[in-house]
């Protein structure tokens, strides 16, 4: 948000204030290694020194970061799993004025365009990414479940502003939960301050606005909700996000509707 989310909600970020993340944002790939043995090497001829290697633990904790980054050698997938655009409210039910933006990706972006609105993401990596980073507040500890499938939608306001949901599916509701939790935690621990600072505009149970302001940089309005075994995070780029709490609230019902289907 920068972990997210312009093209990147998560955390979900409200459209009309969003952040570029939403909230960006797939199943872990696996790393292959090599079969041949490892020979240490020497310091000063005498003391062996292994080299560094990367765990074959499958990684369970989103709040750590990715040991091998999410990598960008071919167009995703418009499709995750379960995951599809129907998943995804359509335009209209976001604002009036709104549309859908294929993002053609790129070096800066991190990922190459697959000619859609859509695209996969690896969980891991999105789940990490949408957490905030950079805050002045206390740190929040403790671990958060990975999430089985990811999937990045990419809008534009009708002020033609980025707006970027994510949806992250867990293997239950249970985990769609504490991750959620871990999630507004850490939104609301943030502060002022930091290079990240994050305002609370309103909470229930299951959804939560929050506007994030950079150092120097963007501001956005975030759209968080857990449903079933999903959560989203709904960003989008806004110069008022403090003003936008009305229009987070009237677009918690479309976001309810669609996310968790089958």
């Amino acid at each position: 948000m920068k972990r997210v989310v312009v093209a990147g909600v998560l955390a979900l970020v409200l459209v009309g204030c969003g952040a570029n993340s939403a909230a960006q944002q797939p199943a872990p790939g696996v790393v292959q290694r090599s079969a041949s043995p490892v020979i240490p090497s020497t310091v000063g001829g005498t003391v062996p020194v292994p080299p560094a290697t990367m765990s074959t633990a499958k990684p369970t904790d989103a709040a750590v970061p990715p040991e091998v980054p999410e990598q960008a050698t071919a167009p995703p997938p418009a499709n995750a799993g379960p995951l599809t655009a129907r998943n995804l409210p359509t335009p209209d039910k976001l604002g009036a004025g709104w549309k859908t933006y294929t993002d053609p990706g790129g070096a800066e972006a991190g990922f190459i365009g697959n000619n859609t609105w859509t695209r996969r993401r690896d969980p891991h990596q999105a789940s990490y990414e949408a957490l905030p980073s950079g805050c002045a507040g206390k740190p929040v500890s403790g671990s958060l479940p990975i999430p089985a499938y990811a999937l990045t939608g990419s809008y534009r306001t009708a002020d033609d502003q980025p707006a970027t949901a994510l949806l992250l599916r867990f293997k239950g509701s249970a985990q769609a939960a504490d991750y959620y939790a871990g999630y507004q935690a850490r939104m609301k621990s943030c502060g002022s301050g930091g290079d990240l600072s994050v305002k609370q505009l309103w909470t229930t149970a299951t959804a939560a606005a929050a506007s994030r302001a950079y150092a120097g940089a963007e501001s956005y309005i975030d759209l968080s909700v857990v449903h079933g075994s999903t959560v989203a995070l709904l960003a989008t780029t806004s110069a008022t996000p403090d003003q936008q709490a009305a229009w987070a609230r009237g677009v918690v019902p479309a976001l309810e509707e669609v996310i968790d289907r089958s």
